[in-house]
């Protein structure tokens, strides 16, 4: 039977590498008695993180699902959580499970506050208007400091923190947390924090406490017009209850972000994190319709309530192959799915068959018979949907928002060892593919190589392993190398690309005019055109001096070569192309022939205008202690590397630089060396940038 929706509650747990995501939510599945005994990390027994590469390397590589039970004041509640990874290279697995929650919570280092993956994470739940909670976590850590990370979370994030919690202590004098709604202290006590009592709050804190409920009481009160008037009447009179609903209602809004604090290694302050989500995070129904578009007309818009009313609604966010066929992980936005139910994929057409459902809890899974909206769950009998597809009632059909998968920076050779590898080798990419939306792989003709692509050197790393050890494929594996983009520097006007034969019989005839130009994705958005894989195409065709069945031809050619690149084989990027006249044959001309046309089009277009070669630019952020700045920057800049900034924090320096990625690679283990295994770094994709004439050249000659 369909959970009541109000009683839901579909959470993700994001953050920073090492802020202590996986202990927060293996914390969450013991209190919640999904677990019966506390997984953990360091000990590679962490529930969540089950993959053998996560338990070998601590560290989550794939977002894992689950759903535990709560109950808060008498009412049982069902909480949908996603566990997602901290490292940069598995950014997509951040960013596809945010697009299917309804909240999320932000886990802070309170050493450390915010650090570079947070206000990454950040930027994402902003683009996919996430509400969030905050929880300062590791408060028993040495130097932990909960003021310090809460005016992190202000000044770096931008974002309006509340605190409705202070840590008793820190390091390891933390005893527990103070409650500021209710004015009492709160101390976990039991092998696993388990027993929790409620005390008077100690007297050296009482003075804070008051001082930091006044600060809560008006940041509150500022968010509900009518709970102000009645707080400029009389301060006193404004109830715990009402604060919490103005929490909720500005939090749903995203007009302010509460935040909590505890240390899930010694377990306290979880449960009371669980209440808060409760609490302050939307339920199903509290988060708009989810908007879509018609697959017969895509301009024209759609919504969908969530309801299980209404007619069928659910986007594929996840595909996992399964040795009983593949998981497709996918959220119910509306309406209700029976086993057995047969779906429609409004993007291909192909019809589905959901003939299994599970509640997933991590590796394992429970059956269901039916299940509603508001919901995550698996499916098994999906054969042709992958991440971002719509399944939907086939009578009322409706295409969800796809996401935005990022490009690829880093590519790395691959050769099987035998004819019978070649084969597993094929099948084997097909399923990584499937599953992860941010890999690439082509076949070089050439070379008989197959080039992979992913987002950085871990990334390439744990696929590698996965094809040798897990899928058994025998290969030869080269060195990682950048992928590279081109550009234009200038612009071409009325560029004419002929292609025209004659071999008896029917000829081939295709005749295009295009325009280029430099050209960025806030451009296109600015000027309300989407841009696709880097090249934003405009037909300006009036008159029909190209039939309009030719111009998707057009198109098609004109991506094509961009994308195999013109001048150094390289994808071309940041173009804009206009086609603007053209002339056609009524017998020879066809399809193909205006493909090539465009082809030869782009080709002359991007030699008169000039190309350059871009190279990915990396953020860097090294945190080091202050005896061996020098020696970080000094390595940085002379790895062509521009400091960007560097801030004092505590004892250590943090230094940003923006550097190219070429010249990272191995990084991290030479920077242990500079810096006696003290100084530790982050890095994630920033932009590309031209590279200086004289690297281009060696590129060029290597390519």
């Amino acid at each position: 039977m369909p959970t009541d929706l109000s009683n839901i509650r579909n959470i993700g747990i994001c953050a920073h590498i090492d802020a202590g995501k996986t202990t927060v939510t293996e914390r969450i599945l013991y209190y919640t008695g999904k677990n019966y005994k506390l997984g953990e990390v360091h000990e590679g027994t962490a529930t969540m993180d089950f993959l053998q590469e996560e338990q070998e390397r601590g560290i989550t590589i794939q977002s894992a699902a689950t759903t535990c039970p709560w109950s808060k004041d008498g009412r049982d509640y069902k909480v949908n959580l996603i566990d997602t990874p901290g490292h940069v290279d598995f950014t997509i697995e951040v960013e596809r499970s945010l697009r299917v929650l309804d909240g999320a919570v932000a886990v802070f280092d309170g050493k450390e506050g915010v650090e570079a993956q947070s206000e990454t994470v950040w930027r994402q739940a902003d683009r996919y208007k996430v509400p969030r909670l905050c929880f300062i976590n590791k408060m028993d850590k040495l130097g932990a400091d909960f003021y310090f990370s809460f005016d992190t979370i202000k000044k770096r994030l931008g974002a309006n923190p509340i605190a409705v919690q202070l840590p008793i202590g820190h390091g390891q004098e933390l005893l527990g947390i103070v409650d500021l709604l209710k004015m009492k202290a709160y101390i976990f006590e039991g092998d696993a924090g388990e027993k929790v009592t409620e005390k008077d709050i100690p007297a050296d804190m009482v003075e804070l406490a008051s001082e930091w409920r006044h600060k809560l009481i008006e940041e509150a009160v500022s968010l509900d017009d009518s709970l102000m008037e009645k707080y400029l009447e009389d301060e006193d009179s404004v109830t715990p209850d009402e604060i919490r609903a103005a929490l909720r209602k500005g939090t749903i809004a995203r007009t302010c972000n509460p935040v909590f604090c505890g240390s899930a290694l010694r377990n306290i302050g979880v449960q009371r994190l669980l209440d808060g989500v409760i609490d302050y995070l939307p339920n199903p129904t509290q988060v708009p319709p989810v908007e879509g578009t018609d697959p017969r007309d895509a301009e024209k818009k759609l919504t969908r309530p969530h309801s299980d009313e209404a007619p069928f609604s659910a986007l594929v966010f996840k595909v996992v192959s399964d040795s009983h066929g593949d998981l497709t992980y996918m959220r119910i936005y509306s309406g209700t799915i029976k086993k057995g139910t047969r779906l429609i994929n409004p993007v291909n057409g192909k019809k589905e068959n959901a003939s299994r459902i599970f509640e997933m809890h991590a590796k394992d899974r429970q059956a269901l018979d039916e299940v509603g909206a508001g919901n995550i769950v698996a499916v098994v009998g999906i054969k042709d949907s992958i991440t971002g597809d719509t399944l939907c009632d086939a009578d009322d059909q409706i295409v969800l928002e796809r996401m935005d998968f990022p490009e690829p920076v880093i590519s790395m050779s691959i050769e099987p060892n035998t004819a019978d590898d070649k084969r597993r080798l094929s099948e084997a990419l097909a399923t990584i593919r499937r599953e992860d939306p941010s890999f690439r792989s082509q076949y070089d003709d050439e070379t008989g190589q197959t080039i992979i692509s992913g987002m950085g050197e871990l990334h390439l790393e744990i696929i590698k392993n996965k094809l040798t050890r897990d899928m058994k494929v025998g290969c030869q594996v080269g060195k990682p190398r950048v992928s590279y983009r081109e550009a234009i520097q200038g612009s071409a006007q009325n560029v004419r690309g002929l292609f025209k034969k004659q071999s008896g019989g029917r000829g081939q005839f295709g005749d295009v005019h295009i325009n280029i130009q430099p050209y960025t994705e806030a451009q296109a958005e600015a000027d309300g055109l989407k841009m696709k894989e880097g090249v934003t195409f405009v037909s300006k065709i009036v008159g029909g001096s190209v039939p309009k069945e030719y111009i998707p031809s057009v198109e098609a050619g004109i991506r094509s070569t961009a994308l195999s690149g013109v001048s150094a084989g390289y994808p071309l990027i940041n173009v804009k192309v206009e086609l603007t006249d053209g002339s056609y044959h009524e017998v020879d001309s066809s399809q193909v022939a205006f493909e090539q046309a465009a082809r030869l089009a782009l080709q002359a277009a991007v030699n008169k205008a000039g190309s350059v070669l871009l190279e990915p630019i990396m953020k860097v952020v090294v945190t080091t202690p202050e005896e061996y700045v020098g020696n970080v920057t000094g390595d940085l800049s002379s790895r062509r590397g521009m400091i960007v900034d560097s801030e004092d924090r505590g004892h250590v320096k943090v230094v940003h630089a923006e550097v190219p990625l070429s010249e990272m690679f191995g990084y991290t283990t030479i920077l242990r060396g500079l810096s006696q295994g003290r100084a530790a770094n982050s890095m994630e994709f920033q932009e590309y940038r031209p590279m200086p004439p004289n690297i281009a050249k060696e590129v060029m000659q290597t390519a």
